[in-house]
């Protein structure tokens, strides 16, 4: 039993309204509905549970059907409710920012050949130890046309194909 005021104040802190339970609740079937309309593949890249592995292979199951689709969701939500979710919000974010990434990772390998262009012996041997699978004749080649067609002011046909090995070969 409560001795003081302050310790009533704590205990109703801590105690949800049922409006506020419903909502969570509401949140947690949207996002199960979320991974529900997920292609397998998209599923496969998710750290889910066995719990919700297997839920997910059901809801796939009996999509066709609504209303069973409905009550399965809510029974989504529960499990969801009980798994921490920021693991699988980060990986549903990477999935959307993948065409971020591959701007960033464009960019990346536009400064790598400029500097490969300009001349600059040390990124050369420096790219070659990190990535032994390249291959020293065809990258010094490509750097050696893609310079002169620069100096030549000739269409960058070279220039693409530096851009498209290095793509090929680097991973960052």
């Amino acid at each position: 039993m409560p001795q003081s005021a302050n310790d009533i104040d704590e205990l109703d802190e801590d105690l949800k309204s049922k409006s506020e339970i419903k909502r969570e609740m509401h949140k947690l079937q949207d996002f199960g509905q979320k991974l529900v309309e997920m292609s397998k593949h998209q599923r496969s890249r998710l750290p889910l549970t066995d719990e919700l592995k297997d839920a997910m292979i059901l809801a796939d199951k009996i999509l066709n059907k609504h209303e069973a689709l409905r009550r399965h969701i809510r029974h989504i939500a529960k499990i969801l409710a009980e798994t921490d979710l920021e693991p699988i919000h980060q990986a549903m974010d990477v999935m959307a920012n993948k065409h971020q990434q591959e701007a960033v990772k464009h960019t990346r390998l536009e400064a790598l050949r400029s500097k490969l262009v300009e001349g600059d012996n040390e990124t050369i041997e420096s790219l070659l130890a990190d990535h032994p699978t390249m291959e020293r004749q065809k990258l010094r080649q490509l750097v050696r046309q893609a310079t002169k067609e620069a100096k030549a002011e000739k269409p960058a046909k070279y220039f693409k194909e530096l851009i498209a090995y290095l793509k090929a070969n680097i991973t960052f």
